[in-house]
């Protein structure tokens, strides 16, 4: 059906749903932009670092940031289910682009450090809703550990590492080393878990 313009209603309600969902995907790779901002200056400075300083990072005014995200809480739960999942897309992207599965490890696993900074600033903010701290922990777990494990696996596979290390395991002591590193200048928890990564190659 045409109006007295020639337009078709149907297209218009089409083009109207384009657009709809342009807006959508405009406003999800905003807020993208906003959340790796944010997590790069919380893995810099901590969670506590001015809002300002992330508003500098993404080019943005400090009211898009509060639009987003009405608290400090609010954005730093939201930095920490983005980066989960920046670290589940990375682990296959990681394995295809590397020069071997044992280098893509290492690569995770150096990604997994800046999450860990971000995670425990996390823990201290939420301190006050262990509920819903315990909540994003599963979920966490249940979305990292197959693809370290997947990761693991591939490295075994490859005959790079010993086939018996569990990725629970290795991302209990990777967490361990992080623990206070923010803290104390003179201990440099990368140098640590290069090590460790270094260590999980069999000997030739």
């Amino acid at each position: 059906m045409k109006d007295s313009t020639g337009d078709s209603t149907g297209d218009s309600a089409g083009g109207t749903g384009h657009a709809a969902r342009s807006k959508r995907a405009d406003a999800r790779r905003n807020e993208e932009t906003l959340l790796d901002a944010a997590a790069a200056v919380f893995v810099a400075s901590g969670v506590e670092a001015p809002v300002r300083d992330i508003a500098a990072e993404a080019g943005v005014g400090m009211g898009t940031i509060y639009r987003h995200f009405p608290t400090r809480a609010d954005l730093i739960v939201a930095v920490y289910r983005h980066q989960v999942e920046t670290l589940a897309e990375a682990g296959p992207d990681l394995l295809a682009t590397s020069a071997t599965p044992h280098a893509a490890l290492g690569r995770w696993i150096d990604l997994f450090v800046d999450f860990l900074v971000t995670k425990h600033g996390l823990a201290a903010v939420l301190r006050s809703d262990n509920a819903g701290f315990d909540t994003l922990h599963a979920y966490f777990l249940d979305r990292l550990v197959p693809v370290c494990a997947h990761l693991l696996d591939a490295a075994a596979g490859a005959g790079e590492i010993r086939s018996d290390l569990e990725a629970y395991g290795l991302m209990r002591g990777v967490g361990n080393l992080c623990i206070g590193a923010d803290q104390d200048p003179r201990y440099d928890a990368r140098q640590l878990v290069a090590l460790l990564v270094a260590g999980l190659r069999r000997p030739h």
